[in-house]
């Protein structure tokens, strides 16, 4: 099924039964299983008000999923939109599915009443700073500023 569209994969919200999939497909796209990362946040973002936990089924598990929240007034920042978490199964890449979710997170987001979506991602992550640009996004207000803790 590489590389087709599957009109029939529907988006849903993640149940607990589905964090395992998340964990195994993470740990496929990083490399690093984090077991006690993705559990916490199911359980902190599953169906929560403001907080969405979306998720893609496919014929082995779960193909993809996106995670956000309505943040407020942080650094200043009006209400807005943000996704930390992105991730498709590589076998299933170049069938849309990111943008669906993409789109589907965005929509939840306009249905609470924010207007803007923002990110952050690493500087030399190509493949999320090139989806996240072709879905509009560009450069926001804020700069990130970091000091190591020796």
């Amino acid at each position: 099924m590489d590389g087709e569209q599957r009109d029939d994969a529907t988006i849903r919200q993640a149940v607990e039964a589905d964090v395992a999939a998340i964990i195994a497909l993470d740990e496929r796209n990083t490399g690093i299983a984090k077991p006690e990362y993705w559990n916490d946040r199911f359980h902190r973002f599953g169906g929560r008000d403001n907080r969405f936990f979306l998720v893609i089924d496919g014929d082995n598990g779960i193909d993809a999923f996106i995670v956000g929240e309505i943040r407020t007034w942080e650094f200043g920042s009006p209400p807005c939109g943000w996704i930390f978490a992105l991730g498709v199964d590589p076998d299933a890449r170049l069938r849309g599915l990111a943008s669906r979710l993409f789109e589907a997170i965005c929509a939840c987001f306009r249905d609470a009443g924010v207007d803007k979506v923002r990110t952050m991602i690493a500087v030399d992550d190509n493949l999320n700073m090139s989806f996240f640009r072709s879905q509009g996004m560009m450069g926001g207000p804020f700069i990130e500023l970091e000091k190591p803790l020796d």
